[in-house]
Order: C-alpha cells, then sequence, then structure tokens
C-alpha cells in the first residue's frame, strides 16, 4: 500500500454535518481520508463533563478530534482526554467565525492572538504524544494576511506545531454572518502556497472551496502537503471519497455508494436498538447519489420518511431501489 500519510486528503471538520454518523458512511467510502471531528470545545470536556461528545467507532479510523478554547491548561487536559478516547490527532480551531465562538475568545478571532496560540499548542503538545495541529484562517477583519500569517505560523512553529490546515479566506467577524463568512471572502491560495516556501519544513493543507479531486491533486502536485475539502465532501460525498484512495492515495480500486449503503444497515439497525433516530443518520446519506437517475427519488423517500415513527433499514432499501431500477433501465 502506498506510504501517502491521511492527511493528504481530509474532510474539514464541520459543526452539525461531520458527526460520527457522517463519518462512519464516509469511512465506507474512503479507507484513506483523514476525518475529523465536529467542533468539541475544551469547557464542554472538562467543566462540562460532556465525554459522550468523544464518542465514535474504531471503523471511523484514522479520526482526528478538533478542540476550540483558549484557555492552555484547559485545552491540554482535553487533549489528554482526546488521546485516552483513541484519536489520532488533536486539532486547534483558530478558523470558525461563528458569534458564539467568538464570544467564548476562540475560533478565528484568535488569528488576533498568535502568542496566545503558540501557549495553547505548547501545552496541549507537552500532554500528549498524538500531532497536535492548527486549523486557521489567512486573516481576520481588518488584518493584512501577506502580514499576519507569516507571523502567526511563526508563532505556532516556534511552539512545536508541524501541520496546519489554513482555510485560504479571511474570516470577517464585523459584519458577515458564519455562512458568508463561508464564500463572501475572497479566496487567496497564492498566498497559502507562499506560505510552503517560507516555511518548508511545516506540513501545509489547503482548504476553501476546493470542490473535485483534480483540484486537489493539482495542489499537491504544486507542492502543498494536504488538501482539506469540506461542503463538496458533504454534499457530494461519492465524488470525492469514492476515488479519493485510488486518486490521491495511489490505491487499487474505487468504491461504490451502493455498497456503501448496504453496509449502513447494520450500523442503522444497531442505532435504532440503543434508542437512535434513523434521520440521525439518514440525513448525512441524502448527497449520496448527486447527478445520478433517481437521486431525487432516494432523497425524497429519505426526507420524507426517516423521521416517521417505527422508519428502520428498510426505508433507506426502498429508497436506494430508485437507484437500482434507474441503473437497470
Amino acid at each position: 500500500m502506498n506510504s501517502f500519510p491521511a492527511h493528504r486528503l481530509s474532510v474539514a471538520p464541520m459543526m452539525d454535518w461531520t458527526d460520527r454518523h457522517c463519518r462512519y458512511l464516509h469511512r465506507l467510502l474512503s479507507k484513506r481520508t483523514l476525518l475529523y471531528t465536529e467542533m468539541v470545545t475544551s469547557a464542554a470536556l472538562i467543566r462540562g463533563g460532556a465525554s459522550h461528545l468523544l464518542e465514535h467507532s474504531d471503523a471511523e479510523y484514522p479520526v482526528a478530534l478538533q478542540l476550540g478554547g483558549s484557555e492552555p491548561a484547559e485545552l491540554a487536559q482535553a487533549a489528554k482526554l482526546g488521546q485516552a478516547a483513541g484519536y489520532c490527532e488533536i486539532n486547534l480551531n483558530v478558523g470558525c467565525p461563528s458569534d458564539r465562538v467568538q464570544s467564548g475568545s476562540f475560533g478565528a478571532i484568535l488569528m488576533e492572538q498568535p502568542a496566545l496560540v503558540a501557549d495553547c499548542v505548547a501545552e496541549m503538545q507537552a500532554h500528549v504524544s498524538v500531532p497536535v495541529t492548527v486549523k486557521c484562517r489567512i486573516g481576520v477583519d481588518d488584518q493584512d494576511p501577506e502580514e499576519i500569517l507569516p507571523e502567526f505560523l511563526a508563532r505556532i512553529v516556534g511552539a512545536g506545531c508541524e501541520r496546519v490546515s489554513i482555510h485560504a479566506r479571511k474570516a470577517w467577524l464585523q459584519g458577515l454572518s458564519p455562512k458568508e463568512n463561508r464564500d463572501i471572502p475572497p479566496l487567496n491560495y497564492d498566498l497559502v502556497m507562499r506560505m510552503k516556501g517560507l516555511f518548508p519544513n511545516l506540513d501545509i493543507s489547503i482548504n476553501g472551496g476546493i470542490t473535485s479531486l483534480t483540484q486537489a491533486q493539482a495542489f499537491l502536485e504544486a507542492g502543498l502537503d494536504g488538501v482539506m475539502i469540506g461542503r463538496a465532501a458533504y454534499h457530494d460525498p461519492a465524488a470525492i471519497l469514492c476515488k479519493a484512495d485510488q486518486v490521491i492515495f495511489g490505491c487499487e480500486g474505487q468504491s461504490a455508494p451502493e455498497e456503501a449503503v448496504l453496509q449502513m444497515l447494520p450500523y442503522i439497525e444497531s442505532h435504532l436498538k440503543q434508542g437512535g433516530k434513523l434521520g440521525q443518520v439518514t440525513r448525512h446519506m441524502l448527497g449520496l447519489f448527486t447527478g445520478r437517475p433517481g437521486a431525487r427519488a432516494w432523497r425524497r423517500v429519505l426526507s420524507e420518511g426517516a423521521h416517521r415513527a417505527n422508519a428502520g433499514p428498510e426505508l433507506v432499501e426502498q429508497a436506494l431501489t430508485h437507484i437500482l431500477q434507474r441503473d437497470a433501465a
């Protein structure tokens, strides 16, 4: 098997999306791609006792934990819990622009405090043996990314950080909503590329606006170490993940979304037996057949039926027939 590291391609951590059900599905589509949790705050783990937020399946590996916070000692404790839970990497969120995150003095607002981020990284690394990484923006508000991004990276590298994922957009904390911050600030891929030249020993992944494996491969061939894909991997997972192991990691073969659906059935059955709801799983499966004949019927059956009482795996099988019948036509 090729020796490319898992972070050569990763699915970005996304609040309300990359939960354990989503990750289980994504792992069926790609064995090699690195997966991330939703952001978990250190306060929830340490002061809130919310250890259930660390729950995941061994089948998800390789999987990394993303933490949000700005208290070095608290983050270190949370990182220890993450390592004990089995996560292969602890990632610090320095990119989320939501109001809730700002009020907690973490996320993208930490781009204004590179020394504090460095302290957080150093303290976390002192308490865990797995990699401590950072996901950041190129700057916030009126900052000049050309000036502050090199300074920011120099600080975290000095603290011992060896890997960073850079969302190639500014975050406007004043004036734009979190949703607008994902699209409106212009992408500056060239700046991220230049950072690789300035920090040749820093492992840099690029994130933001990447929608295909062709784009991802181009960034890798240009010298970056990894590519992180967010919404495209969620809304059209088959297009990104089914070919990822072959295209990005040099492995043989491709997965098929139809097979993944069948493999999800026992997982769904187990989830329901534990008191879960069908819709908690199937909401992540709606985009599996994007662009294929029968995709609209697949989505309709799941969307309309998953929240009904006693809905179970048979509904998923019923939805799949719309795909299989169109394939056979």
